[in-house]
């Protein structure tokens, strides 16, 4: 959507002046807020991807590919061109571990020395490279663009390289670099104001990237998916005057972890979470910490929530879960391979306790309090059933 809107603004004739003046103040401000904010939450992997964008556009101003300086900037826009995909597809593979060992190391002194690769490129016996650069590009270009076809290669090995490391792995700051790199062929495709604004807003899709990482580290759960602890006293402040709070928690859950590891305990909290998702009746889960877990009702009276988690906890009651052997390979195999050793099944229950505001307007620090009281008393009477706040 951001570069659709640039896309449209660019194509505006009627804010064409606007744009043209108004491009460097924009570039200045989001290259400038995105590297702050990236160095603020330690994110050295977009740090690196804004401090390259915001130098290609620095580049290409400074060196126009037009007027007397058109020689030079013919030189510096091939360069940019070539450089700058590979670039972006290099960092995408970094990664906040990979990005201070050798290879980032070497990544980030290839990116480095490269204006001065640049500034190389002007001197005379380097001719025929800068003629194998700018190949297409001095003569008129490709009828449907004017960057040069060694470029162009470059643009496609980059896409290759980016899309192939999104699948490998899928997250928001994998995808913003991927639309970084469209915004980099869109911008280098176009002239006058268009190479600063194309490549601002890739610089912009990075920052909303950034903060959409951040905010679901803040609100989610990594292990279950689940909304975090934080989302739920977000989500009581916005609830009706009518809700119910239900608190979960894993009958035994500190047993299992003694007994089959920690890690077969992560598989038990997945697997709760997963089947939370499926709570009926409106209720909303969210991961409340440890092996405790909440569930919320906006709207729904403790007696209307009741059926519900009475389907809940029977569902989890009649489940059954299989511990991983440790011969369990990492990687799935192409064809099945039989388990060596005993197969060990875990039957799993939870208590559940339920509380409802006391009055209009209570604290709902208040409720949840109730709710765990009522949780409490449900695993001191026997476990595996529910407890309505008193």
């Amino acid at each position: 959507m951001l570069l659709l809107g640039a896309t449209v603004v660019l194509q505006s004739a009627s804010i064409g002046a606007a744009v043209a003046t108004s491009a460097p103040v924009y570039s200045w401000i989001i290259f400038g807020a995105g590297i702050l904010l990236g160095w603020r939450f330690k994110r050295s992997q977009l740090v690196v991807a804004l401090a390259v964008l915001f130098a290609a556009e620095r580049a290409l101003v400074f060196f126009p590919a037009v007027g007397q300086a058109a020689p030079v900037g013919r030189i510096v826009f091939s360069a940019v061109a070539l450089l700058l995909p590979l670039d972006l597809a290099a960092i995408a593979w970094l990664s906040e571990r990979t990005i201070s060992t050798w290879a980032g190391r070497v990544v980030l002194g290839a990116i480095l020395g490269q204006p001065l690769a640049i500034a190389l490129l002007l001197r005379p016996e380097l001719t025929p490279l800068v003629q194998a650069l700018q190949q297409g590009f001095v003569a008129g270009g490709l009828p449907f663009t004017r960057i040069p076809p060694p470029a162009l290669l470059a643009f496609l090995i980059a896409i290759a390289l980016t899309a192939l490391r999104f699948v490998v792995r899928r997250t928001v700051i994998q995808a913003s670099l991927a639309w970084a790199l469209l915004a980099a062929l869109l911008g280098l495709h176009g002239t006058g104001p268009a190479p600063t604004v194309y490549l601002a807003t890739g610089g912009l899709v990075l920052i909303v990237s950034l903060i959409e990482t951040s905010h679901r580290m803040a609100f989610s759960d990594e292990l279950t998916g689940l909304p975090s602890r934080r989302a739920l006293t977000d989500a009581l402040i916005r609830l009706p005057e009518l809700y119910t709070v239900a608190m979960i928690d894993i009958d035994h859950f500190k047993k299992l972890n003694d007994e089959h590891g920690h890690a077969a305990g992560d598989q038990v909290l997945r697997m709760i979470g997963s089947t939370l998702t499926r709570t009926e009746g409106g209720g909303r889960p969210f991961r409340y910490g440890g092996e405790e877990f909440a569930v919320l009702f906006p709207g729904k009276s403790p007696e209307d929530a009741l059926p519900y988690l009475e389907d809940l906890r029977e569902a989890i009651e009649g489940s059954s879960f299989t511990i991983r052997g440790r011969d369990r390979p990492k990687v799935r195999p192409d064809k099945p391979v039989r388990a060596t050793g005993r197969r060990r099944m875990v039957s799993l229950t939870v208590s559940i306790g339920v509380a409802e505001p006391d009055e209009v307007g209570a604290d709902p620090d208040d409720v949840l309090r109730a709710a765990d009281q009522a949780l409490y008393r449900a695993k001191k009477t026997g476990r595996n059933r529910i407890c309505l706040a008193e």
